[in-house]
């Protein structure tokens, strides 16, 4: 699919370090549909623990606009360039954005996952197996669905029921 469709499409927005809610509130002043996935994580400071909302693609907003429009999104504060190939922007598929917004307005717990497929060698990052590398397979008795965005190169994961899980 190209970014020259006739139709309102989502595209994935980078923006500046750390003004991803910034670039959302702009974005809808101007009249666009913006939307900004966050997840809540508790951050230390030296007197209190805080629950805090961060997003959950740092660096990244999407925003749903016709292609005509672009210009109007680019000159937003914040917003660096709309993500593409070959110099053209590339509207994200519709299924995955319409994932990610599934996740966060349900009940399940989430948070930000590397864009990872199985098969590819990791390397664990925390817990007692910290520095161990080795190939992503699976994971017995529980399963983590992984919802992704490939633009952008990163995704959501959830631990769901390993029998709630069917092949496509």
């Amino acid at each position: 699919m190209s970014g020259t469709s006739d139709r309102a499409a989502w595209y994935a927005v980078w923006t500046r370090s750390r003004h991803e809610k910034m670039v959302q509130d702009q974005l809808a002043r101007r009249g666009l549909e913006p939307f900004l996935p966050l997840w809540s994580r508790w951050s230390q400071w030296k007197d209190r623990r805080k629950l805090i909302a961060t997003p959950l693609f740092p660096q990244y907003c999407f925003v749903r606009f016709h292609p005509a429009h672009k210009l109007h999104v680019l000159k937003t504060p914040g917003v660096l360039s709309i993500l593409g190939t070959s110099g053209a922007i590339e509207p994200v598929r519709e299924a995955e954005v319409e994932a990610i917004q599934l996740l966060v307005t349900g009940p399940l717990r989430y948070d930000p996952c590397p864009f990872l497929e199985e098969g590819m060698e990791v390397e664990v990052v925390r817990g007692p197996l910290k520095g161990v590398q080795g190939r992503l397979v699976r994971k017995n008795r529980s399963a983590r669905l992984v919802i992704t965005v490939t633009l952008i190169r990163q995704g959501a994961s959830v631990e769901i029921d390993a029998a709630d899980v069917v092949a496509v």
